[in-house]
């Protein structure tokens, strides 16, 4: 994919509506999960993506990749996957008496960890320091990695049979996790009657580069987060501390994810100022998987009670 030239502020704008609107003319009837996904990538974050098998989550990862004109590379994750599958590996050689690291596909603009729960704990954990730091360390030498880096992970919750659970350390690295979940009646219509999502997956030109990314990324980092709307935001994180059903609560890694999220959320929604509903908007899906219960109560409806329980000031 050709890169595109640099882009002034109005066509900046009108390249990521170009951008939204081709990824959701593939995804169908899946406006506000495409959004998250644009909000996530351009926040700097990496994206879980949970649901059953066949509602599409493989084609968001390749619909954004493409959208970006990201270099692309998907990983099957197997019990039988090991952390040099993903990282890479250094082999001697001979001719120089020395050792040579070939690099893996972790080395790459998009990374599509599939099922990403079939994988063992020692293999997942092979991915915490590229998340975490952009770089990977093999035999005592570290190896920056392309940026921008982002992970897209998919992971199946009901079939169980053969899967790691991700440890917190792990779940902590994904700054959303989304539910596609499956379409309506309409949207369900138009793909059984339109054409195959792989050859739309073809069709698609890039409306963005890294180089355009990075703008947004800087554009969103400068969007206005008055006082009180921190107030608010730290609200939430103490109220996940000190509630009765949540054991483990939201760290300050996770607060300043939440600001970032939610900056991202107001440049895709065309303000440069952060308004509590756009904390609002994003906070299920960010702090979800990162609240740890103290009884069977899940993650999603005590991330909806800590929203319906901090009042806006």
């Amino acid at each position: 994919m050709s890169a595109i030239t640099p882009l002034h502020q109005e066509t900046l704008g009108t390249r990521l509506e170009a951008a939204m609107d081709q990824v959701n003319r593939v995804l169908l009837g899946k406006p506000r999960q495409v959004k998250l996904a644009f909000t996530c990538l351009i926040a700097g974050g990496h994206l879980l993506l949970e649901d059953v098998p066949g509602v599409g989550k493989t084609t968001l990862a390749h619909a954004l990749a493409a959208s970006f004109a990201l270099d692309f590379q998907r990983v099957q994750f197997t019990s039988d996957l090991l952390p040099s599958d993903i990282i890479g590996v250094s082999v001697y050689e001979r001719e120089t008496g020395q050792f040579r690291f070939h690099p893996g596909p972790i080395f790459t603009g998009l990374l599509l960890a599939d099922e990403i729960n079939r994988a063992t704990p020692k293999t997942q954990s092979a991915l915490l320091e590229a998340m975490a730091e952009s770089q990977v360390t093999v035999d005592g030498q570290t190896h920056v990695l392309s940026q921008p880096f982002f992970v897209v992970a998919t992971q199946n919750p009901l079939d169980l049979a053969g899967t790691f659970p991700l440890p917190d350390s792990q779940l902590d690295r994904f700054m959303l996790r989304v539910s596609l979940d499956y379409p309506d009646a309409a949207a369900e219509r138009a793909l059984l009657t339109g054409s195959d999502r792989r050859d739309l997956l073809a069709q698609l030109t890039p409306q963005l580069d890294a180089q355009s990314l990075g703008q947004l990324s800087s554009q969103a980092q400068a969007v206005t987060a008055s006082s009180a709307l921190l107030d608010y935001l730290q609200a939430l994180l103490a109220a996940s501390r000190r509630h009765a059903d949540v054991r483990v609560g939201l760290s300050p890694r996770a607060g300043l994810a939440l600001l970032g999220a939610a900056r991202s959320w107001a440049l895709l929604s065309g303000r440069q100022y952060v308004l509590p509903e756009d904390i609002q908007a994003v906070f299920v899906p960010l702090a979800a998987h990162r609240l740890v219960p103290t009884r069977g109560a899940s993650g999603d409806s005590l991330a909806r009670q800590l929203l319906a329980d901090v009042a806006v000031d």
